[in-house]
């Protein structure tokens, strides 16, 4: 079984040779992680597919999970709550939108009295996608992307860190998506959005070593969710205010907006939770940086590699190495 370092160690000069303890791998984690017991979890976006069946999951496994999401009351929440009553889950629904500063303030600090101080681990989950060719995009759409997939997820977490510093433990899992490695046309400002965040996460990933925090990138393929659902209407309302000759100039990537059919998919989206959740059960300062998690051809996996042989190679002997090695040991 391989040894690696704890981050802690790098952090402190430790040698490769005096590691204590030898790591398990993702499939050897799985047969004897823990159970999430104790830990407070909160999660955006959790009305439906990754964040619903996460909130179900790691409240099954012990955990006091945080489920938010915005515009309650709905009937999301209440299937949710009617579920936690009836399994006696230690689930909480708070309301929580990306979008606002100030919605993101009140819900992380309702979350935080209901953890009793810090929180274990914040997933920013909550997300949206579009189709079309970047210049059918107008502002309105690039700006609700963003907002939604990438500055949603540094309130959020901006707001967290401060308590998870203070303890000096936490763990933030961000979740991207293949398509913030590889590029397909027609997928929007998706893809800016996603590779965007996947820098921001990496870049705080390497900053909050000294601060024992975790940052774990999950990147899914596609999966059957409403994502696809709430995309096509997204898309239907750019179609709609859009300029005929401008859609007409790109006839094969406009005549498939509004119409995605992400239904049709095998993919299994609690696939995401349990990895998720294995992670969760690793030591800390042993959690991988990126995880690719779907069925199929992972061509991120080259990319994740590269960047990361790329990242040591570059800045491994420079002042901030030992945080590089430390993410990517």
């Amino acid at each position: 079984m391989d040894k690696k370092l704890n981050r802690r160690q790098i952090l402190a000069g430790a040698s490769a040779m005096g590691a204590a303890a030898a790591i398990p791998t993702m499939a050897a984690a799985k047969t004897i992680r823990p159970k999430l017991i104790g830990k407070s979890i909160l999660i955006t976006g959790t009305s439906s597919g990754f964040g619903y069946l996460g909130a179900l999951h790691y409240a099954r496994e012990g955990a006091k999970v945080i489920a938010t999401m915005r515009n309650l009351p709905r009937p999301e929440a209440d299937d949710l709550a009617k579920i936690a009553r009836r399994e006696n889950l230690d689930l909480h629904i708070v309301e929580l939108d990306v979008l606002s500063d100030e919605s993101v303030t009140k819900g992380v600090a309702e979350a935080e009295k209901i953890a009793g101080g810090a929180l274990d681990v914040v997933i920013n989950n909550a997300g949206i996608g579009m189709a079309g060719p970047i210049e059918v995009q107008d502002l309105e759409a690039t700006q609700l992307v963003f907002n939604t997939n990438f500055f949603g997820v540094q309130r959020v977490t901006l707001t967290a860190l401060p308590a998870m510093r203070a303890r000096k433990s936490g763990q933030i899992f961000n979740i991207s998506s293949q398509l913030g490695r590889v590029m397909v046309p027609g997928f929007a400002q998706y893809s800016p959005s996603k590779f965007a965040l996947e820098a921001m996460s990496e870049q705080m990933a390497y900053e909050l070593v000294p601060h024992g925090i975790d940052v774990t990138i999950i990147q899914p393929g596609g999966y059957p969710t409403d994502i696809w659902k709430k995309r096509n209407a997204y898309d239907k309302a750019l179609l709609a205010r859009s300029d005929k000759a401008l859609l007409d100039a790109y006839p094969a990537l406009t005549a498939r907006m509004g119409a995605a059919q992400g239904g049709g998919r095998e993919a299994d989206p609690m696939d995401i939770p349990h990895a998720i959740a294995e992670i969760m059960g690793m030591p800390a300062g042993q959690r991988p940086l990126r995880k690719e998690v779907h069925p199929g051809p992972k061509p991120q996996i080259a990319i994740n590699k590269v960047s990361a042989d790329t990242q040591q190679q570059w800045l491994g002997a420079s002042p901030f190495g030992s945080w590089i090695k430390a993410v990517h040991s």
